[in-house]
């Protein structure tokens, strides 16, 4: 049998010429892989075929929707995940995937090579080829784009000459990237980063600035894992739809973002991530109701490794998965019920309960039943600041 490559296909025009240039240059069979994360769009099976049209000899199409959510976007959601403190890790978050189920059909397929269809500049040809040599380090990597020199123009000669079943509109301007978990969106007059990004760039969100009715919404958390809203239980793939619904109606998630890439450069991207954004928010102040103080500030330095090793494509990292054994632990007492009010681009917490609670209102409450001993303040604060007071005396010269 022939050698083959296994390509990471979504369909488009990069990817659907990348077939018969990566046969011409390889002298490969290739095989199309394409998966759906609920990114919508086409038919998968539209696209499956589209592959065996443009030259592919296997053309195999991936349902991982449930997979994503349950493996990825919830250990994502239980970091509370946030690049740069904004970025809920859209992109970045299902190249792993992506990467294992290359790496699974090359296997089972014979491949020795897989393909994908990045450029030399961005972020997601390190997520692919990183996590493709931590799965199987025995495959060799290869992006016909940065590799084999296939540029826009050339892809679209390609085709013609070709007569590849790709529809030749006007290029959009901008390049788009999605899945359940939200949308990037950069390029076009986006990079210029004074301008203001511009109506027709959202599809997730509806405009914030529309006055609507708030919507309440109460969501149930079972050990970090968002669970019902409103008393109705969902599957985590099913939570993450229902949340963009509701929050996307209200244009919550948008993020404008200058960001610091791994190849050293920066990027002006433009995400939307209405469930990402709501869902975070709810959690995170679900753990301040339940996670004892040193525990809780402590996870967020991990939080932020965390997000950021997802960012540079270091999912199947020892350390990674190191801090998921962390972060799974601290989870353990993360269960109860957030109340949340939609409107005008906010998520806000307007309500906290939890059988697990840390809050002791007879400690907390300044009424009468108080059952804090405030006697007992005044010598904690003569032993708290006793290192600075004598620190101070030393500076002072006394």
């Amino acid at each position: 049998m022939a050698q083959r490559v296994v390509l990471a296909y979504s369909g488009g025009l990069d990817t659907s010429v990348g077939i018969g240039w990566l046969k011409d240059a390889t002298g490969k069979e290739v095989v199309a892989m394409a998966i759906d994360v609920g990114q919508g769009g086409e038919d998968m099976e539209v696209i499956r075929q589209r592959a065996l049209d443009c030259g592919a000899v296997e053309s195999v199409v991936i349902d991982a929707q449930a997979e994503f959510a349950d493996d990825y976007i919830m250990p994502a959601l239980k970091a509370n995940a946030l690049y740069q403190k904004r970025y809920p890790l859209v992109s970045a978050l299902s190249r792993p995937l992506i990467a294992k189920y290359l790496a699974k059909t090359a296997k089972e397929l014979g491949a020795d090579t897989v393909a994908h269809g990045c450029t030399g500049k961005g972020n997601d040809q390190v997520r692919f080829e990183a996590s493709v040599a931590a799965i199987s380090p025995e495959l060799t990597s290869i992006a016909p784009i940065r590799d084999l020199a296939l540029t826009r123009d050339k892809a679209i000669e390609y085709a013609a000459e070709h007569n590849l079943p790709i529809a030749q509109s006007k290029k959009s301007p901008y390049s788009v990237d999605q899945n359940v978990w939200g949308r990037a969106v950069e390029t076009g007059f986006l990079e210029d980063p004074w301008n203001a990004p511009i109506e027709d760039l959202y599809t997730y969100t509806q405009d914030p600035d529309v006055l609507r009715e708030p919507t309440e919404v109460i969501i149930k958390f079972d050990q970090g894992i968002p669970v019902a809203i409103d008393g109705v239980s969902y599957s985590a793939i099913d939570m993450v739809k229902k949340m963009n619904e509701l929050a996307g109606f209200h244009g919550i998630g948008r993020i404008d973002l200058v960001e610091d890439r791994l190849v050293g450069i920066k990027s002006r991207e433009i995400y939307e991530a209405p469930a990402g954004i709501a869902l975070i928010q709810a959690h995170e102040e679900l753990e301040n109701l339940t996670l004892e103080r040193d525990v809780n500030r402590f996870k967020k330095g991990i939080e932020d490794k965390w997000a950021t090793m997802v960012y540079e494509g270091l999912w199947f990292s020892d350390l990674k998965r190191s801090l998921d054994v962390f972060i799974d632990h601290t989870q353990h007492y993360v269960s109860g019920e957030i109340r949340l009010k939609l409107r005008g681009g906010r998520a806000v917490v307007t309500g906290r309960r939890s059988e697990q609670s840390l809050y002791d209102f007879n400690l907390a409450t300044y009424d009468t039943g108080d059952s804090f001993d405030s006697s007992l303040a005044k010598g904690f604060i003569e032993l708290w600041a006793l290192p600075s007071k004598i620190s101070a005396k030393r500076s002072h010269g006394k």
